[in-house]
This record gives structure tokens, sequence and C-alpha cells, in this order.
């Protein structure tokens, strides 16, 4: 089979590799149809990670089930699927939560090092009956990718924010997460959201979405908007030292900073006194996935959530090189690249 691998800085190639075998009874294959490059894909497209050895990456996937073990009781060969990104043992109290951050054995991601990339013409998922879903009526291939990661990411970001009914939110990057997060905060009650980023393009896209695009860094922005005294919540898609820099200052005493963009490996000077006095609320998450489905999927069939337009981009797999450079690029035109296998 392909697989899309990175072995180092702006480094991308697609190997031919054995195809995968059942991890197990509760396993199962899956033949991508279709996968997602995600913002924190580029972190080791970028070289913000080390590696030891080159890394298949990719944890965003939808596509068909070839074969499945025999204690599998959720899906059968032939379903089209989604596969969540963060994968749990499915077997232990905090999968039980159906939140895989919570799993006993500790999370793990699908093309991070440990499990294998998504990106590629087949996939090995195991605990299936927790990691898979079959996709449901009515939602479309571009929504299922979605639902693995950055949709979920989104949701929860927001829900994390404690955003008050009619309040404001800000959103720091505009990227699949950021969009997504913007939509989210909509659905859940916010009366104005402040979306912020440094690209025309995204500002003008969250425009036309219900976003009042604010030129990032935001703090003077956001506080001369609501009088002085900063956002109810800030959503910080990004995750970088000025970003969250920016969050922290940009909300109200009191308010909330929901942190869902991923850093790198280096420490952040936390603010922690200003953060004190302001009796500031930090939460940083790591999306709760398949907790998120039975909430998400019946606001997408419903269509009162809304998340057309986020995939912009679609090349098929052989050419993995030009689409991380298209998504690297971080362009207004490019916000989200799916690749076909």
């Amino acid at each position: 089979m392909r697989t899309v691998v990175v072995d180092g800085p702006a480094s991308i190639r697609v190997d031919t590799r054995p195809d995968p075998a059942l991890t197990g009874p509760d396993g199962v294959i899956v033949a991508v149809r279709a996968a997602g490059i995600c913002g924190s894909d580029l972190h080791f497209y970028e070289g913000d990670y080390p590696m030891a050895e080159p890394v298949a990456l990719g944890h965003e996937a939808v596509g068909t089930v070839v074969e499945a073990g025999p204690e599998v009781r959720t899906v059968k060969v032939g379903d089209e699927v989604l596969v969540s990104s963060v994968a749990g043992c499915g077997a232990c109290p905090g999968c039980a939560t159906n939140d895989p951050v919570m799993c006993y054995s500790g999370l793990t991601i699908f093309g991070g090092g440990v499990l294998p990339g998504a990106q590629s013409d087949l996939l090995a998922v195991h605990a299936a009956d927790f990691q898979v879903r079959k996709i449901p009526e009515g939602i479309s291939t571009e929504q299922a990718l979605l639902l693995t990661d950055n949709l979920a990411t989104g949701w929860a970001a927001a829900q994390r924010a404690d955003i008050p009914y009619g309040g404001t939110v800000a959103v720091i990057g505009l990227g699949a997460v950021g969009l997504c997060a913007l939509r989210s905060a909509l659905v859940q009650g916010a009366a104005t959201v402040f979306a912020i980023d440094r690209v025309e393009g995204r500002l003008q896209r969250a425009a036309q979405w219900g976003g009042t695009p604010i030129t990032a860094p935001a703090t003077e922005a956001v506080l001369a908007a609501t009088g002085g005294r900063g956002a109810d919540a800030v959503i910080d898609a990004v995750g970088t030292d000025a970003s969250m820099t920016d969050a922290l200052s940009a909300v109200r005493p009191g308010g909330t900073v929901s942190v869902v963009g991923v850093h790198d490996l280096q420490p952040f000077p936390f603010p922690a006194l200003m953060s004190l006095i302001r009796s500031i609320t930090l939460r940083m998450t790591t999306a709760p996935v398949q907790r998120t489905w039975p909430e998400l999927i019946p606001l997408l069939q419903s269509g009162r959530l809304d998340v057309e337009g986020i995939f912009t981009t679609t090349l098929p797999l052989d050419e993995a090189a030009k689409a991380y450079a298209t998504a690297a690029a971080r362009s207004g035109d490019d916000v989200k690249v799916l690749l076909t296998p």
C-alpha cells in the first residue's frame, strides 16, 4: 500500500509499505477514501518535533471497512466509516465516558509515530467499536472527515470556553479548527465572535460566516470593541507563545481562555500573576472526539451547524508533497486540504 511519510523538515514522500494486518479480534482494516491534512501534521513537516525515523502521517480518515475481526459488533465489511483521530483502548472506565483522552492506558493519535498514519491506502484500527463509526445518513464525506478531528476540536473548544448566551467570544487563528470553533461558538449562544488572523483572505472568509474580523494581534482591538472589558471567552486555535499571550490579555476578568492550538516543545512563559489577579480560567483541550458525535451529527444533519467551505483543496495521495506545501503556506485561498487515495 501507499502511505505518506515525513522524514525531515519539508520532506514529504509517498512510500510503498506492506498492507496492514488486523491488530486483533476487535480490529478492522479501512480502505481510506479521503484523508485530511491537519494543522498539527504541519508540526512534523515544519521540523517542530524531533524524529528518530520517518513518520507515517495523518489522523483524519474516512473509508470502507474491508476486513473486520470476529469481536467487532458495530460495523461490518462494506460499511462506510469515519475513524476518530484520538484513540483509546476502548475497554477501560475512562473510555466508557466516550472520551479517549481519559483512557487509563493513555491516549494515542494516528499518524504520530505510534499508530499508523491515516494518509494511506489502508488503515488498521484497533478497538474498532470504540474508534470507528458508520457514517450516518445525510453526512457528506467532508462532514465525516471533519468529525474525525477538526469539528470535534472546535466544538469542544467552544464548550470549554464557558460562553455565556449572548456573550462575546474571540477566536484566534482561522484555519480549519478556528473556523469550526467560530461556527460552534455561534451555535452555542455567542452573539459576537471576533475572528482573528493575519491572513486577509481568512478574515474575509470568517466575516462571510458571521465573524467580526480583526487582524492579529488582537488585544487592543478586542478591548476597544468591548469598552475596555475584554471578551467573555477566547479560543486559541494557534497555540504559539504569541497567540496564548494575546488570548490571556484579551479575555475579560473572570473570563475563560480555551486553548486547542498545538504548541511546540518549548516552555510557555505563562503570565501567572496577571492571570491570578484577573481570575482567569485556562483550559487546554485534546478533543474528546467520540463524545462529540451524538451532539454534532444531529446538528449537521439538521443544517443548524454548517461546515461547508472549510475544505478548499483536493489533491490525490500521490501529490502529498504539493498538498503539504499548500497547507503550510496558510493562504487565504487554501484553508484545508483533502487527500484522495
